[in-house]
């Protein structure tokens, strides 16, 4: 018998330390009146780009820049229009010049899709991977996913 993949467990919102609200618009909705698979793309760059680019976080210093290179996505159950959603987001590795997200969409306390994914900082001038430094992984520290321990990068 296969163990369950970690993906398959039921993620908890309060596991996922920074979160905010958002609603769910007619225009996610498909021909089958259910939001449309790629719409919980935007919803999840929505958790990111919330928590990586608000100046008072200070994730995002000058010169550099977050880039998308991986967003696995869990679709868990329809969702409606109208509504209100819930998303989560949490730090869950630290790489050399990278970070992996675990997130999640909540309605009304049912997990409706969770995704992985994994943002790698670029110098915006040479437009290559820059390592994270010491001050940035500090900052990431109270976004870590409650119940998973984050090793800083190279340990």
């Amino acid at each position: 018998m296969n163990a369950p993949s970690r993906l398959d467990r039921t993620p908890r919102l309060e596991d996922f330390p920074f979160r905010l609200s958002d609603n769910v618009r007619f225009g996610d909705l498909d021909p089958n009146q259910h939001v449309n698979n790629a719409v919980y793309a935007t919803y999840f760059e929505t958790g990111r780009v919330t928590l990586m680019k608000l100046p008072q976080y200070g994730l995002t210093p000058p010169g550099l820049a977050w880039i998308m290179v991986r967003l696995d996505i869990h679709f868990r159950a329809e969702l409606h229009w109208p509504g209100k959603i819930e998303l989560g987001l949490g730090v869950v590795k630290l790489g050399r010049t990278s970070v992996t997200f675990e997130q999640v969409v909540f309605s009304e306390g049912t997990c409706v899709a969770s995704a992985n994914s994994v943002g790698v900082l670029l110098d915006e001038a040479t437009r290559r991977p820059t390592p994270l430094t010491t001050e940035l992984i500090e900052k990431l520290r109270p976004w870590h996913k409650r119940g998973v321990a984050v090793a800083s990068p190279g340990h």
